[in-house]
């Protein structure tokens, strides 16, 4: 778990205005489109800064041009070679980790509070979530995911790539409950990037996508709405199971 109590060519990136798309009691949809990973960690502390009782909560679907992402303790000399790419320290939990095409983000700005009447959802209970809500995912296609005991993320189960990191998780709670940054899936990248690195700290993690495990049908449009489905069915009735 990591809190904070995550081609080398830039693609052009393109900022359309956010598409929210609600329902009653669940957490807000929105659709942010390509965009640069800056701009993405602005408008969360914003948000968050001016959350009241009333504010939803909302799931952020959002694809970045090439980045690297530092958490508050996070050893630089993990980024071994960063080439052009560019290196963003942020306020998150965790070590570096790598953002591109192809690759599902979501970012989760939430009220842990009130979720329960009477209690908070707890830090590792709501990341136990988010990663089952992953391994759901992967299994809608045939893939095997898993967690590994001191090692955040989700891992290949089974197979010639059991063991590598397929997803990331990277997040900031803050003391009165309300969280930002969230999770990334990889679908179809550019996987060399991470090469250049050493993936959320550990030296020579192996790093895999959906489509190399075998999910060559996974369009990333179709898995960023099948997470975020399963982000909220996680969300909707929390009991930890």
């Amino acid at each position: 778990m990591q809190t904070a109590t995550q081609t080398a060519g830039a693609q052009q990136a393109t900022i359309a205005s956010p598409v929210i798309l609600a329902g009653s009691g669940l957490p807000q949809i929105v659709r942010r489109g390509v965009e640069p990973y800056e701009a993405s960690f602005a408008a969360m502390r914003a948000y968050t800064d001016a959350r009241t009782a009333e504010t939803p909560d909302q799931l952020w679907i959002v694809e970045h041009p090439p980045v690297y992402t530092l958490g508050l303790g996070a050893d630089r000399s993990h980024v071994l070679n960063p080439h052009d790419i560019p290196v963003v320290q942020t306020d998150r939990g965790g070590e570096v980790t790598f953002h591109g095409p192809g690759q599902v983000v979501i970012y989760l700005l939430m009220d842990l509070r009130r979720h329960r009447t009477g209690a908070r959802l707890f830090a590792r209970e709501f990341v136990h979530n988010i990663e089952q809500a992953v391994i759901d995912t992967l299994a809608a296609y045939n893939l095997a995911g898993e967690r590994k005991q001191g090692a955040p993320g989700i891992y290949a189960a089974d197979g010639p790539w059991q063991g590598a990191k397929v997803a990331a998780l990277g997040l900031k709670i803050r003391g009165n409950g309300c969280t930002y940054h969230g999770v990334s899936l990889n679908v179809d990248m550019d996987l060399t990037p991470f090469s250049w690195i050493n993936p959320c700290g550990y030296e020579g993690l192996a790093t895999v996508d959906m489509k190399t495990l075998g999910a060559a049908q996974a369009r990333l449009a179709d898995v960023q709405a099948l997470l975020a489905e399963k982000l909220i069915a996680r969300f909707t009735g929390i009991d930890g199971r």
